[in-house]
């Protein structure tokens, strides 16, 4: 059976049912999803994160393998949630199909999680649009505040290309603008990284939307905006409530992308996680260059949280590529490992084993492993759910009882440069990091308005540890270029742009969009 059909032939336990387990107040949206009211508990679980090597464009599994996880745990006797992000509709249809693990390690009901679920991402949308409606009605009027440059623009989620430069008029007042795509919005930031409905309305009115002729800065709340932007966002907040196809409990919330935004699922979800049970799992977006580093210097940092274990997925068909021989890709696995020993995290390496993998093969990888001080466990998840991760469970349970000599990798004091270089040099592998004119004056300005003591957010290539899809492996004596620097004050972090990232992707030559249909009520090639 393929992904689609096995997620469709389990039978579901009633959403109360699933929230019991865990002790979990709910609102109910039907039989099988609800909304989790934001509250506090005392108690704290483990947090254990899933990260992976530099992923090829399909993935390496690291949902399939946190979700799988999280079932061993409780065959385990452990009472274990996985918090995971909402799949956008832009890579729904665009290369990867559904977002919701594979084989018998999967979130369901899937058909809702991958489509509109419980219409989070399109209350980030509206709240991101009604601000940009809201700075077009103030240029129309009068323009009081004396806007002079805007650095607000349009979202939408969805892959496409065309949006990325376009031309809006108001009368005489006619501007370039672009969309991005809603998982790089602020907004997304922001609900992802507040703590209760206060710190979201205060992060909201700290959006910085552009500066006026006197080079003042211009924020959301001088157009009163953070209230309605609230309002819009207000269910959108509270965690989502699902099951796995093992009828364990997981919590599906926010939806940042790793490459060009924070990455992870929001805060909220993870601390009422860790007060309902005994092991949190959760994912950070693609490889620990993007999604581990900034869950460890971005999310641990806002939520005073610290990760007790990390698990490096990877693949065979990763290294292969990575290297002509498994040898050579390793060189890419042992770079992400060294990644995670920087941030003093005990790990594990899962390797999710794909039908066609060699024993010699995965015994190479746990061989080369050892080598580096560190366990490679066989990940069978995917064709055998919980079963095929108890193993990989039980080395987690060991890891988060070792010393955690968790550390971030930057000091906030430090000027935007050095943290830059940091990153660079220390996570990508990078000898250097060069700054365009345009970047060099972004990163004054922002030093000028006192906006430089904040976190940073690179955005590069998820496809390699430097800034060129096509390095792969692991490069060396390479420089990073950092075209731009874009501010996120709500959010409070700096987004460099290096190579040529884009916010709004576009769609591949074969979408998954084409292969998709709905015949007799029943939603086809979804997965």
């Amino acid at each position: 059976m393929n992904d689609y059909e096995i997620a469709n032939s389990v039978k579901m336990m009633e959403i109360e049912e699933i929230a019991e387990k865990v002790e979990l107040k709910i609102e109910k949206l039907g039989r099988y999803k609800a909304k989790i009211p934001l509250h506090e508990r005392k108690k704290r679980g483990k947090l254990i994160l899933v990260t992976a090597s530099t992923p090829t464009p399909k993935g390496e599994g690291k949902t399939t393998v946190a979700i799988g996880l999280s079932q061993a745990l409780w065959k385990l006797n452990k009472k274990s949630i996985v918090t995971l992000r909402e799949p956008s509709l832009g890579p729904v249809f665009g290369i990867k199909g559904g977002a919701c693990g594979g084989g018998y390690s999967q979130v369901i009901p899937m058909d809702d999680i991958n489509l509109h679920f419980t219409g989070d991402i399109h209350a980030v949308t509206s709240a991101h649009n009604l601000l940009s409606a809201l700075i077009s009605n103030h240029l129309y009027r009068k323009n009081d505040l004396r806007i002079e440059k805007i650095v607000w623009n349009r979202v939408m989620d969805m892959n496409d290309r065309a949006l990325r430069r376009i031309i809006i008029g108001l009368d005489s007042f006619i501007q370039e603008e672009s969309f991005s795509i809603t998982a790089a919005s602020e907004v997304m930031a922001i609900l992802c990284l507040s703590e209760n409905l206060d710190d979201l309305k205060k992060r909201l009115s700290d959006i910085i939307i552009g500066y006026s002729y006197d080079k003042k800065i211009i924020k959301a709340e001088d157009l009163n905006a953070q209230g309605a932007m609230t309002i819009l966002l207000k269910d959108a907040i509270k965690p989502n409530l699902v099951q796995t196809t093992e009828n364990t409990p997981a919590i599906i919330h926010g939806g940042p992308f790793a490459n060009i935004a924070h990455g992870t699922n929001s805060l909220v979800s993870t601390k009422i996680a860790l007060g309902h049970c005994d092991y949190v799992v959760t994912e950070a977006g693609f490889g620990s260059d993007l999604g581990a580093e900034k869950y460890f210097d971005i999310f641990c940092r806002v939520g005073k949280e610290k990760v007790d274990c990390v698990v490096l997925t990877t693949t065979i068909r990763s290294l292969k590529i990575h290297g002509e021989t498994l040898e050579r890709g390793f060189e890419n696995l042992r770079a992400h490992i060294k990644n995670i020993k920087n941030f003093g995290i005990p790990l594990v390496v899962a390797v999710n084993r794909f039908p066609d993998d060699k024993k010699e093969e995965i015994e190479l990888i746990q061989k080369l492993c050892e080598r580096e001080g560190v366990e490679a466990i066989e990940c069978e998840v995917h064709e055998k759910g919980g079963d095929g991760g108890v193993r990989l469970g039980e080395k987690v349970i060991e890891l988060c009882e070792k010393r955690n000599n968790f550390r971030f990798l930057y000091d906030m004091d430090e000027s935007i440069k050095d943290k830059i270089e940091k990153i660079a040099r220390n996570v990508y592998g990078a000898e250097s990091v060069k700054y365009t004119k345009k970047a060099s004056s972004a990163i004054k300005d922002l030093e000028n308005y006192g906006l430089d003591k904040k976190m940073i957010c690179m955005a590069k290539t998820q496809y390699s540890l430097s800034d060129d899809p096509k390095k792969l492996g692991a490069p060396k004596n390479f420089s990073m270029t950092v075209r731009d620097i874009k501010i996120a004050n709500g959010a409070g972090f700096i987004i460099p742009l290096c190579g040529e990232i884009m916010t709004m992707p576009g769609l591949p030559k074969k979408p998954a969009a084409v292969n998709m249909d709905i015949v007799d009520g029943k939603i086809k090639g979804l997965f």
